[in-house]
């Protein structure tokens, strides 16, 4: 049986490699697979993961008594019916007569979400890099003077001022001020550098890890004739 797994991981992965070479009827084959298959995965999850638990247990707790004992004893919260209406809204979108319906759901999740999360990331993204430049460009510690310290604060704060200016259109980018654009231009492209390299060997990590598993499939294959 373990075999057999082996054999179609590896198909369905040099099916998918096939797309270096051009388009082909295996690439499309797998693609729809892994698709087809990832949607029916999360639709599963999402029902036994989110709506049993989050919504028949609350509304009604009996009806979860064979699959979730635990909470077939509480209380109803009958207020879960507010977001049970919003999400079969949602998929009036699929009743083209009556598709209008699901933007009032999709309005107050966005809105809720947007809200929510807004003082969330304001405490943790924006406040907090602020807090986070905002350090001493002279560093001193318990073993006194840090060269390399300090030099890393003046490149951040550098940086941040310079990466500032950049985006301050108010006044022409001329003479020092457009100096300091400049560099601010190139402490951006190496930030964005940074991010894509770190995406791209993400990704080589995957390539690895599938190469890998081929080298895998080649050992059973070799089992055989030994």
């Amino acid at each position: 049986m373990y075999g057999l797994q082996v054999w179609i991981g590896a198909l369905l992965t040099l099916m998918i490699f096939s797309f270096l070479y051009k388009d082909n009827p295996f690439y499309k084959f797998a693609e729809h697979l892994f698709v087809g298959v990832s949607a029916a995965y999360w639709m599963v999850v999402g029902v036994w993961g989110t709506m049993v638990p989050n919504m028949l247990a609350k509304i009604h707790p009996p009806l979860v008594r064979n699959v979730l004992p635990a909470l077939a004893t509480a209380e109803p919260e009958f207020h879960y019916i507010i977001p049970c209406i919003l999400g079969i809204l949602l998929l009036t979108r699929l009743i083209t007569p009556i598709a209008w319906l699901s933007r009032w759901a999709l309005a107050f999740i966005i809105g809720y979400t947007a809200g929510v999360r807004f003082s969330r990331y304001l405490q943790s993204d924006f406040i907090g890099q602020i807090k986070s430049s905002l350090i001493p460009i002279i560093s001193v510690g318990d073993g006194g003077f840090s060269i390399g310290m300090t030099f890393s604060h003046i490149v951040l704060t550098v940086g941040v001022v310079c990466g500032l200016i950049y985006f301050f259109f108010s006044k022409e980018h001329k003479g020092a001020f457009g100096a300091a654009s400049r560099v601010g231009i190139y402490i951006l492209m190496v930030t964005f550098g940074a991010s894509f390299g770190y995406t791209v060997m993400a990704r080589i990590s995957l390539l690895i890890g599938r190469m890998s598993f081929l080298g895998e499939w080649l050992g059973v294959i070799a089992g055989w004739f030994s």
